[in-house]
């Protein structure tokens, strides 16, 4: 094998897993793109549901605080019950695993495997967002307590050929451990790599110059953080353990796509609607349109009392972006916090203020229009999505975006791969 310096590390691993007949029934949507509800209506009846693990609180009194002791706790029994129930395996050999999502008519197929917290520490791995500590500090409650990482970080890179000769190869001549469609219309397949192109894997990736994480920010920090605590209870620490790693699922940058994150307001900061639409009129050309989501970059939706209008930064802005040194400064994103949402609405912190909600955009504007007309929300705002190359910039540049800048769809499932630490 041959080692690189700064090379990043990516191992094979024995995942936990689903036999090949419950795997449908025991793999779920990720614990972060569903609320409370919405995770106990979608688990239903269900007993073999993974977001019995990953949301446990749903199978506690709905007054129960989702981050107390007790959700962890019943979390790490659930998960002793599925293994026994399911049942769950754990492969008796390290792998790579291959995880192919086909949604639309189109397919991504990424690498499951483990990474190191090291790498993730010292920017081999890079990121784009900062995240919250309340939710690191949950999810990290929950991989020491249950033992596991069961949420999977997505990671991205600029593809490799001769790892992409081998993952066709692979999926043209093995037979998958799962093959299913999931309610929500995605295909999900999964295969074994076969252990003969693991040194190849380990070498390639050991050559790429950056990895990136695409979603996962929190996923990603807790296993860090979780690391700390396991190796400060370990007197014996060497540096090999398993919770020195992270599972993800590593796919190519060419075969993704990136929806937009959208924003909705619960109010107008005290402004009436026509005060409103003067002050946002004063940076910002404000037509009304039946267009409800933006064609190009530089364009913005707005929904506002039953009314869609299309919004475009004037020259003063334009000309103040022209100049800027950042990258971050000049997307779309902050474009719209830093000249609409916080001058005009006073969101000063969208990571904090309880005031700014985000709805991915697989939900599409309908979600928007609902939450603005039944009054959950004042105003909606539709954007136009980052590309992959904004993002690969803004970590190259060790910048950070603005949070909820990206969403990417389809979602890999929980349950399937878990990680034991």
């Amino acid at each position: 094998m041959e080692i690189f310096d700064d090379m990043a590390v990516i191992r094979p691993f024995k995942a936990l897993r689903p036999t090949k007949e419950k795997a449908h029934l025991v793999s779920s949507v990720p614990y972060d793109v569903v609320n409370r509800d919405e995770a106990k209506e979608l688990a239903g009846e269900n007993d073999l549901s993974f977001l019995k693990i990953t949301r446990s609180e749903i199978d506690l009194d709905d007054k129960t605080d989702a981050y107390s002791p007790e959700v962890y706790k019943k979390a790490k029994t659930n998960l002793d019950e599925l293994i026994k129930n399911a049942p769950l395996v754990t492969d008796e050999a390290p792998h790579f695993y291959l995880y192919r999502l086909e949604m639309g008519g189109r397919a991504q197929v990424g690498i499951g495997a483990t990474f190191s917290v090291d790498d993730y520490d010292n920017d081999v791995i890079l990121k784009h967002e900062k995240t919250r500590k309340v939710k690191e500090d949950d999810r990290t409650n929950h991989i020491v307590t249950t033992g596991a990482q069961t949420g999977v970080v997505f990671l991205t890179y600029r593809g490799v050929d001769a790892i992409n000769d081998v993952v066709n190869k692979t999926m043209s001549e093995e037979q998958p451990l799962y093959d299913f469609i999931s309610a929500d219309g995605i295909k999900h397949t999964i295969w074994i790599l076969p252990d003969k192109h693991n040194d190849l894997f380990v070498n390639e990736i050991g050559k790429v110059k950056n990895l990136y994480i695409a979603d996962g920010h929190h996923r990603a920090a807790s296993a860090g953080r979780a690391r700390a605590e396991k190796k400060k209870a370990n007197s014996n620490h060497t540096g090999e353990e398993e919770y020195n790693y992270f599972i993800s699922v590593l796919f190519p940058a060419e075969q993704l796509t990136i929806l937009p994150y959208n924003r909705v307001v619960t109010d107008l900061n005290g402004k009436s609607q026509d005060d409103f639409l003067n002050e946002v009129s004063e940076k910002f050309t404000v037509e009304k349109t039946d267009k409800k989501e933006p064609s190009e970059k530089r364009t913005y939706g707005m929904y506002l009392d039953k009314q869609w209008y299309s919004l475009k930064p004037k020259d003063n802005i334009t000309a103040s972006l022209s100049l800027s040194k950042s990258v971050g400064e000049t997307l779309d994103v902050s474009v719209l916090q830093d000249f609409l949402l916080t001058p005009v609405l006073n969101i000063d912190d969208p990571r904090t203020n309880p005031r700014i909600d985000f709805v991915g955009g697989i939900r599409g504007t309908k979600e928007l229009e609902k939450l603005v007309d039944s009054g959950k929300a004042a105003v909606a705002f539709s954007l136009y999505p980052v590309s992959l190359r904004d993002l690969m910039n803004i970590s190259d540049a060790g910048e950070i975006m603005p949070p909820k800048s990206t969403w990417f769809e389809p979602k890999l499932r929980d349950g399937l791969l878990v990680h034991l630490i």
